[in-house]
């Protein structure tokens, strides 16, 4: 017989409406001691999550495997995996809730990051080693950024949780560098990223970067599709409305200030661009997104 297993949002929450935050931070003694400390297996469908654990000791239940968890670590599960954990009274650490969409990187899309992030993880750390150090003192950051409602606290939040994905992801490489062996290609996407960083405001074209990393557009853009599936000429827009997207959210200046900080002569150019790549002109994405910012 087929065992349900329940979605939810957060755990053992069923409310039945939208959800009104984008991140949510809480201690794992704060809602496992409500359960016997035992959280049963779950699914988030639209929330990746990602749980540090600073003391005591934890099993982690991926499907129908359970994995002994000891600290400091950190687990990561992708949504839409059934997951659960059982831990000591003892336990110390954070539960961090974030929608998917708000990920640098989807779950699943052909990079490297996005295939980590496709699966669960659990990765030691070291506290001796600088990576895993600068990771833990980030997570315990965003917990206090959480818990305190200071400027700023949105943008440091998205932040922290950027960087904490990375580290993680990077730590968990090493321990199994074979998994993810890097080739070629790969260090071409991330000259082209380091590239696009530097002159994304330029609005150079994709011939430029072929240039720069010594190869013809043609190439790039083969390279690009194989990592990606989008063209290079994507990745650089996508830049530019990642950037306006920070910057019409954590800033005060209004659409013409933003589109000249971004490079572009003509404030309604920047507007049709953001509305083709967003779906939603500038000053419509800015309300939306701050009121829903302002809930969480």
């Amino acid at each position: 017989m087929t065992r349900h297993v329940p979605t939810y949002e957060l755990y053992g929450e069923t409310s039945g409406k939208e959800p009104d935050f984008w991140l949510h931070c809480e201690t794992i003694p704060s809602r496992s001691s409500l359960h016997h400390w035992e959280i049963k297996l779950h699914r988030h469908a639209s929330f990746f999550q990602i749980l540090y654990i600073d003391a005591g000791a934890a099993d982690a239940i991926f499907g129908e495997r359970s994995h002994a968890i000891q600290p400091p670590a950190v687990v990561t599960i992708p949504p839409g995996f059934d997951h659960g954990f059982r831990f000591s009274r003892d336990i110390d650490g954070l539960v961090i809730t974030m929608l998917s969409a708000n990920l640098s990187h989807l779950p699943g899309d052909r990079s490297r990051l996005g295939e980590w992030l496709a699966a669960p993880h659990l990765t030691a750390l070291d506290p001796q080693d600088p990576d895993a150090a600068y990771l833990m003192q980030s997570l315990r950051r965003l917990g206090d950024e959480y818990r305190y409602n200071r400027s700023g606290r949105s943008e440091l939040l998205a932040s922290y949780a950027a960087l904490a994905l990375r580290l993680t992801a990077r730590i968990s490489h090493q321990e199994d560098i074979s998994q993810f062996p890097a080739d070629e290609n790969e260090r071409r996407m991330e000259q082209l990223a380091g590239l696009i960083e530097q002159h994304f405001r330029s609005h150079r074209p994709a011939s430029f970067y072929a240039r720069e990393i010594g190869i013809s557009p043609t190439h790039l853009n083969r390279i690009v599709r194989s990592m990606t599936g989008k063209t290079a000429h994507d990745l650089i827009a996508g830049k530019l409305v990642d950037e306006a997207k920070r910057e019409l959210v954590f800033t005060l200046a209004n659409v013409q200030e933003v589109s000249h900080r971004l490079g572009f002569a003509d404030p309604a150019y920047f507007s049709r661009f953001f509305l083709k790549h967003a779906g939603e002109t500038p000053k419509d994405w800015r309300k939306r997104e701050k009121n829903r910012l302002e809930r969480a």
